[in-house]
């Protein structure tokens, strides 16, 4: 990536070439989302004049993008941000960054969003399901009330700065599942750490090097979260509340055990847009 004039051309080839041989899956898509980044064009405008000379300043920022993204730094990092349900959520190295998989959750959870409801999220991280299903109630005109909990400050300071953004009022709580949780609720969704430990030296470089650990842990089945969160649940969730979980593609039939196992019904296990396990909910219909 040499020379003196800087062109939207050539820094996009120069920097799809330098991602590519770095083995990056989707080089031509982070150099052009890293160059769109930089430069704040969009794609009509790099086509109507892709020789437009660029800011060397710019340039420059572009192309130490490039190295960053080579050493399979998550492109999210680098730019700080990503989108979830179509909001932009801030993300850093102390939260997970949102899937696209995660939203069949929150799709889930609104189907059962009714007025009055406060809902729970376990293990919030970025605070994206949380903040999600809060600002997508509002849109429907649905008042309802949301806590987000999590054992990393870090995390919640990513959450908070979400909240902020999006101004849903989403209360936060740091604490080990549900050691500071005194209230009950309606709904209680959430997307706890369950990849198995062994597992995890097998996943991308981005992933396993990059995503906290801690988000990420599952312990040696992947299912030891949700045993916890299953079990204290019940002295946390509202009669006819909603338990909701995003799971694991092959976890779906262990997780709706342990809600049947603590008393849960209406137990339903839901497929993503890949047609694989993604949630698993129940309803608690205990006094």
């Amino acid at each position: 990536m040499n020379g003196t004039i800087f062109t939207l051309r050539n820094l996009y080839r120069d920097g799809t070439i330098c991602l590519e041989k770095a083995g990056i899956a989707d080089a031509k898509l982070d150099a052009w989302y890293l160059l769109e980044y930089e430069t704040k064009i969009s794609r009509a405008m790099f086509l109507a004049d892709p020789d437009k000379e660029v800011e060397k300043d710019k340039a420059e920022h572009y192309r130490k993008d490039i190295e960053t993204r080579a050493q399979r730094i998550p492109l999210q990092h680098i730019t700080g941000e990503q989108e979830f349900m179509g909001l932009d959520f801030k993300v850093n190295e102390h939260v997970l960054i949102p899937r696209q998989d995660t939203e069949t959750l929150v799709e889930e959870a609104l189907k059962k969003i009714r007025p009055g409801m406060q809902i729970l999220d376990m293990c919030t991280g970025s605070g994206c399901i949380l903040e999600s299903i809060l600002k997508f109630a509002e849109r429907k005109g649905i008042c309802v009330s949301g806590t987000g909990c999590d054992i990393s400050e870090e995390a919640l300071k990513v959450a908070k700065e979400n909240d902020s953004r999006l101004q849903t009022g989403a209360v936060f709580i740091q604490g080990d599942l549900f050691e500071n949780i005194a209230e009950t609720y309606d709904m209680i969704v959430s997307n706890p750490p369950y990849i198995r430990t062994e597992e995890i030296s097998s996943l991308e470089d981005e992933v396993k090097l990059h995503d906290p650990w801690i988000a990420l842990d599952g312990k040696t089945d992947g299912l030891y979260f949700y045993r916890l969160i299953v079990k204290e649940s019940v002295k946390h969730i509202k009669k006819g509340g909603y338990l909701l979980f995003e799971t694991g593609f092959d976890q779906g039939k262990d997780v709706s055990a342990l809600l049947e196992e603590q008393g849960y019904e209406e137990i339903q296990v839901k497929k993503d847009l890949a047609g694989l396990d993604r949630v698993v909910m129940g309803r608690y219909n205990k006094e």
